[in-house]
Parts: structure tokens; C-alpha cells; sequence
């Protein structure tokens, strides 16, 4: 089994006084994919915020490749490889398709010129779209286009770990079996991949591991063929079949 490279550890947090995650204890292995899925209000975009640093964890540990990173800046966890994916359109959008590729290029200072050039490449070898549309607004792509250039964002950031938050948002179904062919494409050449996701087929379908939430908690822990193959599983975690 391949060592898990991301780790929350017994976290609990909230907003205000209210508490959303109650000892919460998940495991994302290297090279996988981990599918995080329940009703709504099971607390999983608060688990990807606790673990992008953007809300506080008030108990438990978060770990990154072996280092405890709970205590760091958003932007510190991400310089180590966190790259968060929000839920909506994660661009600028009085920016150029160019300009947002660009910031998101220089971002990593530490990288050679040819090294920033080859990742811009092949992020539009993934999209060829955005490479038709470089000198337009962000704002006036399509949802579809705009949550591939956020995607192209996160992937010339060189992460360790992707975490999604409901890429399929607002979106067709013919844009969303586009953008998780490109997950697959991201799950071939071996990325640690967590993602939230509210359509249950393509979840079980690029998933190695199903986490599922309820009440701020993991009500099951499996391989994706043990919700396909229940209904019965599907309906009480899920609160619908699949």
C-alpha cells in the first residue's frame, strides 16, 4: 500500500462557535485519488478548508508528507504542494486567459524559465481550448472554460496533493465528462488527488477510496465498488440512490 502522504488526524473546527467537524480522521495514500461525498452540510468543504489552511483547526493534526502543517499560512501550504481548487471559478476575471496562466507561472520562483515553459505547454496540450482563447477575458469564458483554466491554475503550481471542491459545479454533463477525463488523464501520471463531488458516477468512477461524510463525521470508508454495488449503502450514506 503506498504511505499516505496527506493526514488528518482527529480534527475538529467550525465556524464562530459552531462546531462542523467532530474528530475527524482521513488518509489520502500517494498517486491516489480520494473521493470525499455525502449530503449537503456533511462538512466537506469545511474538511478541504481545514486543510488549505483557510479556516483554523481548533483540535488535531494536519499532515503533509510527514510534516504537521496545521499551524501554517494558506499560502505556506501551498509553497509545500496543498493546492486547493475552490467550489466556483477559482480565476481572475478582468484577466486575460494569458495573464492568469502568467501569475500562476512565475508563481514558483524556484523553477527554471524551460521548466515554467513546459508546464504552460502542457496545460494547454490538456486544454487546447484555452490556448484558442489566451487574449480573452476570464470573465467572458464559458463556466466550463473558466473551470479548466482554474484547473490549469492549480496544475502550473506543481502540487503534491489536488484538492477539488465540486469541479462539476453549474456545469453540463457533456463539460463535466470533459473535465474528469482530464482528472483521469491527472490519475494516470500518478497526482494525489482528494475531490469533493456532488455527481456520485464520476466519483466512484476515477475513485481508489470513498470517504463518505455525515454530521461533520466518516460514516464509511471503502473501495468505490462497495457503494456501486449497494443501493442499500448508496441511499444511507447518500440519502439517494446512485
Amino acid at each position: 500500500m503506498a504511505a499516505h502522504l496527506l493526514e488528518l488526524s482527529g480534527i475538529t473546527t467550525g465556524y464562530g462557535k459552531v462546531e462542523v467537524l467532530h474528530d475527524l480522521w482521513l488518509s489520502v495514500p500517494a498517486g491516489s485519488v480520494v473521493a470525499l461525498i455525502g449530503p449537503n452540510g456533511a462538512g466537506k468543504t469545511t474538511t478541504l478548508r481545514a486543510l488549505a489552511g483557510t479556516l483554523p483547526v481548533w483540535r488535531g493534526a494536519v499532515t503533509l508528507d510527514g510534516r504537521r502543517i496545521d499551524g501554517l499560512r494558506p499560502v505556506d501550504r501551498a509553497r509545500l504542494g496543498l493546492t486547493l481548487i475552490p467550489e466556483g471559478r477559482g480565476v481572475f476575471p478582468g484577466l486575460s486567459v494569458r495573464d492568469n496562466l502568467d501569475l500562476s507561472v512565475r508563481a514558483d520562483r524556484a523553477a527554471p524559465d524551460g521548466v515554467r515553459r513546459g508546464r504552460l505547454d502542457g496545460v494547454l496540450d490538456t486544454f487546447p481550448r484555452l490556448r484558442e482563447r489566451l487574449d480573452q477575458r476570464a470573465g467572458t469564458l464559458s463556466g466550463g472554460e473558466q473551470q479548466m483554466l482554474s484547473l490549469s491554475r492549480a496544475l502550473l503550481a506543481d502540487p503534491k496533493v489536488l484538492l477539488m471542491d465540486e469541479l462539476s459545479m453549474g456545469l453540463a454533463p457533456k463539460i463535466v465528462e470533459q473535465l474528469f477525463e482530464s482528472v483521469g488523464e491527472l490519475k494516470a501520471r500518478g497526482l494525489t488527488i482528494l475531490l469533493v463531488e456532488q455527481y456520485l458516477t464520476y466519483a466512484l468512477r476515477y475513485a481508489d477510496i470513498c470517504y463518505v461524510m455525515s454530521k461533520g463525521r466518516v460514516s464509511f470508508v471503502g473501495e468505490p465498488s462497495e457503494l456501486r454495488d449497494s443501493d442499500e449503502l448508496s441511499s444511507s450514506y447518500l440519502g439517494a440512490p446512485a
